[in-house]
């Protein structure tokens, strides 16, 4: 029994890293119409910026701040500088509408290259900054610690906030109809281009949250760091998918359901099926149900 509960919390905590990373390919989603896999290359970026803010003040939470800066910077400069243009001319030919995602797929192995080539592939280490110690009850300890609860409840305050800013805000409004109709939100009095750049900035911020809470959770060692953000993108696109694309509930609800799944698929299968399980869990829902658990059926397109 002690088991299985164990087993339950390393899942929620895991799915809880995996949802922010799902919350930002959404938010991207939303605006743009782009699913980003460079979004581990910038989650990556941010978390070496936290590191290096720790280095000057002894607070990860102000270092996490930086990171969500940073990650945000970093996110509206890709969308201005490469993403605005390649939307423009990517109308027509073969691979229109396309190209901006092969794109970043290029764009994270240039970000990979450049921070091997600025940090050199130092083993640098992250403190935690709340024990991960696990709860006590009687003679039995938890895998559940103070950090892995802060790490959910950063989780459900992230998650409140967008859901409050996308849904009960004009801005909201106006992402969703720069994602849609451009022309006819520009006709409407949006400014397309700063609310897609603001989308852009929300999911670097997001991400940066899921890529030092990663570090952290974990031994808080960068030796394995390109591997384990790789595998951090692969999960949140699994997780946004499964939970619909549409919905950052549903991003939630994919994420924290992929990580309990797999969490139980490693316990008591196999953990030789950890690259698999998130894969088959992924095919299922789409056989199931193709627009994810929150996805709406003949929904508007692009």
């Amino acid at each position: 029994m002690f088991q299985l509960i164990n087993t339950l919390l390393i899942g929620i905590t895991s799915g809880a890293i995996y949802a922010l990373m799902a919350l930002s390919i959404v938010l991207v989603w939303r605006s743009t119409r782009v699913i980003n896999f460079a979004q581990a290359g910038q989650a990556l970026t941010s978390t070496f910026i936290g590191f290096q803010t720790l280095k000057y003040v002894d607070s990860f939470w102000i270092a996490l701040v930086v990171a969500m800066i940073g990650g945000a910077l970093i996110s509206a400069l890709i969308e201005i500088t490469l993403m605005r243009v390649l939307l423009k001319h990517s109308t027509s030919g073969a691979i229109a509408g396309v190209a901006p995602i092969i794109a970043t797929l290029g764009l994270l192995e240039v970000i990979q290259a450049s921070i091997t080539l600025i940090w050199g592939g130092a083993d640098s280490l992250i403190t935690p900054p709340l024990s991960n110690t696990g709860f006590t009850i009687g003679t039995n300890t938890l895998v559940f610690s103070p950090m892995k609860l802060a790490i959910i409840a950063i989780v459900a305050v992230l998650l409140i906030l967008l859901t409050l800013i996308v849904q009960k805000t004009s801005i909201g409004l106006s992402l969703r109809a720069a994602a849609f109709s451009p022309e006819l939100a520009r006709l409407a009095g949006v400014r397309v281009d700063a609310v897609r750049t603001l989308g852009w900035a929300l999911s670097g911020a997001t991400g940066a949250v899921a890529g030092l809470l990663l570090v952290a959770n974990g031994n808080g060692s960068f030796s394995t760091a390109s591997i384990e953000f790789s595998l951090l993108l692969i999960s949140g696109f699994i997780a946004a998918v499964i939970g619909g694309l549409e919905s950052l509930l549903g991003a939630v609800i994919g994420g924290l359901a992929l990580g309990i799944i797999t969490a139980f698929v490693l316990m008591y299968i196999s953990d030789s099926l950890f690259f698999i399980a998130p894969f088959v869990i992924l095919l299922l829902v789409l056989f199931i149900r193709p627009q994810g658990f929150l996805g709406k059926k003949g929904g508007r397109r692009a």
